[in-house]
């Protein structure tokens, strides 16, 4: 398949459109190599390993989420040269889909929502709301035992012991912006999850919050993505070490 045909392929997944500003000139393709795509890789980040895997394995284009490219670069250097130079050398696309994949439906958050199982699933301005029938440790186990929770969870905990439900917000990546939690609440959602949480965030809500790593909540997206497109999908989950 041609190059041209490929990215329209993916436009149609998501487009470039719906993407937020912050990524304007950012994302789409970003590594521009060879125009015959026949085999493609997939994974969040295009790190020296993603891609130096990707190229290793005859892939012609890698498809990413997060935009390998996000400040000017005047230098390839050190590990900016470490991860393109494979690329380079194998003449491997890269293409990013980032807030348009987040916005899409079908992408990251339609994913996340759907592999967290939940219910009646309604659609916020960034991230979905639905019915959760786990427990906030069987949650936490299936995103990889990555989850930390802040507030009242004796409440929570006592319902699902009577059988009941609860609604949980989940937004992939950096989603603890007020606004979002309180249409989240808005909604009915007793628990909020997303990535990266600040501590006035922490202390200035009465919703219990649960935040997982970046990773853990999109990736999940870019898996699927793969699973359907039948794309091989590259791992690369940071270490984390609790000491």
């Amino acid at each position: 398949m041609d190059i041209t045909d490929f990215i329209r392929r993916l436009e149609d997944i998501a487009p470039p459109e719906i993407a937020e500003d912050m990524d304007d000139g950012k994302i789409g393709l970003v590594i521009e190599g060879k125009r015959e795509i026949t085999r493609a890789a997939c994974a969040l980040d295009a790190t020296k390993h993603t891609v130096t895997k990707a190229a290793e394995s005859g892939a012609d284009i890698l498809v990413v989420h997060h935009p390998p490219i996000w400040h000017a670069v005047h230098r390839i250097t050190g590990l900016k040269r470490e991860i393109f130079l494979p690329a380079f050398k194998a003449e491997m696309n890269i293409y990013s889909m980032h807030t348009n994949f987040d916005h899409a439906r079908g992408g990251i958050n339609d994913a996340l929502g759907e592999f967290l199982e939940l219910k009646n699933i309604e659609h916020m301005s960034l991230g979905v709301i639905g019915d959760c029938t786990m427990s906030l440790k069987e949650i936490s186990q299936k995103l990889g035992g990555s989850m930390r929770v802040y507030g009242d969870i004796d409440r929570l905990e006592k319902s699902r012991s009577e059988g009941k439900t609860f609604r949980l917000a989940v937004v992939g990546g950096s989603g603890f912006d007020v606004e979002l939690i309180e249409e989240a609440k808005d909604a009915g959602a007793d628990v909020f999850l997303s990535a990266e949480l600040k501590h006035d965030t922490i202390i200035s809500q009465d919703i219990i919050l649960a935040e997982s790593t970046h990773y853990d909540l999109e990736s999940v997206g870019m898996k699927k993505l793969a699973e359907k497109m039948g794309w091989t999908f590259i791992e690369d989950r940071p270490q984390r070490h609790d000491i």
